[in-house]
């Protein structure tokens, strides 16, 4: 089968950009090894509670401005296809989530071929041929690999591979019933695993060396969330329960259990346990690519290294989507995020129109006039989810012409905001939404929170270009 855009894997990034292939009446196909889509949310998380926000209720109407809120459904024209209707919870299960990507996987019928796992990507002239575990071959100008992170990543520790693995570890708080447990890992599912334990086991010991790093402070929705942390209150009110600002250094098993050596900021000791339990996350499963189109891995080699574009730094036409594109904004903005990388695909997708079917990407003429240029910026600023959820790294662009009127440009990586598509000989301005340089410092339990500083909020920044080159943008805040 020969397509020009093959995307691997039909989780809620792929299911995304083939909604939007398909409406455009594109050349395309997913490969996914399950049964249906959303694979990974039928395993994970392990205790099935999202830690993505579900807010039925804005007070309003404006869909649009609803998204802010709604971090959940993917993007399409039909009011049927909201995450919002399939479940009643602030933080839904997973389940609801499986069961909403089958519906939209189904409306329409996306072209997807179920049951079949990517088993070796590599480069066939100037596309790429992708073999799955059956054996069906596929042939495709551009390769999209949108499999999520699927590998738990391991650190390089000695003896952690006698460790338990948060992938596969039981869910079952009776089976640590008066044990003593030691969770590697300082992430939500670290604390995750933690907080299903609180009941039963004996000790518990979260332990990492980075401190704990709390989402609402940060903004970053990786960080720990308020909805993981009832662990927190234990080890601070004294239950014998410990976060343990740690480096583990090595890991010992023997008939008496775990004895874990532990580097502190100015001591070493080891601690003795019943279970050791490895939550450190995931990473790219690299396994399918070819040598000659593997690509150069970031991030303690966790993700594919990417270009402004969502390409491969070393090979070109492979492309990435949904959380693997967190590598361009890593702990800083919403891409390793259903409601950031919705838009990430979105904004994708136009590349590819871009480079491979010669539609440049939409824009509209507003006159420039200053009332006009002043309204159609205003109302995206109150409005613009994509603005909001993908704060400084997605970007309106304006750009002026000699025809007295200016090309406004929605939702641009920051990094491809110069592609010489959009004109750059031209004045232009890129429109953002961003907290302040040093808003993860602050915290909004520290008084009167009138007196915050603007960092600390969402506000927008206008940056002016000349010939591609940065003119002026005002201070943060104005």
């Amino acid at each position: 089968m020969f397509v020009d855009y093959l995307v691997i894997g039909a989780g809620p990034a792929g299911l995304q950009l083939a909604h939007l292939l398909h409406a455009s009446g594109d050349s395309y196909v997913v490969l996914e090894a399950g049964d249906t889509p959303g694979t990974f949310f039928r395993t994970f998380p392990r205790h099935r509670r999202l830690i993505s926000s579900n807010k039925r209720y804005t007070g309003t109407d404006d869909r649009e401005f609803n998204l802010r809120m709604d971090w959940n459904s993917l993007l399409s024209d039909d009011p049927a296809l909201l995450f919002t209707d399939y479940s009643e919870r602030y933080f839904p299960e997973a389940d609801d989530l499986v069961r909403y990507l089958a519906d939209f996987a189904a409306t329409p019928e996306l072209h997807i071929r179920y049951g079949s796992r990517a088993a070796r990507v590599s480069r066939a002239g100037t596309g790429f041929t992708v073999i799955d575990e059956t054996g069906n071959s596929f042939h495709a100008r551009a390769v999209v690999v949108a499999t999520g992170v699927s590998k738990p990543y391991v650190p390089e520790i000695p003896g952690i591979e006698s460790a338990e693995q948060y992938a596969t570890v039981s869910v079952d708080p009776k089976e640590f019933t008066d044990q003593r447990v030691l969770v590697i890992g300082k992430g939500n599912s670290a604390f995750e695993t933690a907080d299903n334990l609180l009941e039963t086991a004996a000790v518990i010991h979260v332990a990492g060396p980075s401190p704990v790093r709390l989402a609402w402070q940060t903004h970053f929705v990786g960080h720990l969330r308020a909805v993981n942390n009832n662990f927190l209150d234990t080890y601070q009110l004294k239950s014998q329960n410990a976060v343990l600002d740690g480096a583990v250094e090595h890991i010992e098993r023997d008939n008496d259990g775990y004895h874990v050596r532990i580097r502190f900021r100015r001591t070493t000791r080891v601690h003795s346990y019943d279970r050791v339990i490895c939550s450190t996350g995931f990473r790219l499963d690299t396994s399918i690519f070819d040598e000659g189109c593997r690509p150069r891995l970031a991030v303690k080699d966790r993700f594919a290294e990417l270009t402004e574009a969502y390409e491969s730094v070393n090979v070109p036409g492979l492309y990435f989507a949904g959380t693997l594109t967190q590598q361009l904004d890593f702990k800083r903005s919403t891409n390793g995020f259903i409601h950031g990388f919705r838009y990430g695909a979105r904004a994708l997708y136009h590349i590819l129109q871009e480079r491979y079917a010669d539609r440049p990407w939409p824009h509209a003429l507003v006159p420039a006039t200053a009332s006009e240029l002043s309204a159609e910026i205003i109302g995206r600023i109150n409005r613009s989810s994509a603005l909001w959820q993908q704060f400084g790294t997605l970007a309106d662009l304006l750009v002026t012409t000699p025809a007295g009127s200016a090309r406004y440009y929605r939702e641009v990586p920051m990094g491809y905001l110069h592609n010489p598509s959009f004109g750059a000989d031209r004045d232009s301005f890129a429109i953002t939404l961003e907290y302040g340089p040093d808003h993860g410092e602050n915290t909004l339990f520290s008084g009167d929170s009138s007196g915050m500083p603007a960092e600390s909020y969402l506000h927008p920044v206008i940056r002016h270009f000349r010939s591609g080159e940065l003119a002026a943008h005002p201070p943060r805040g104005e």
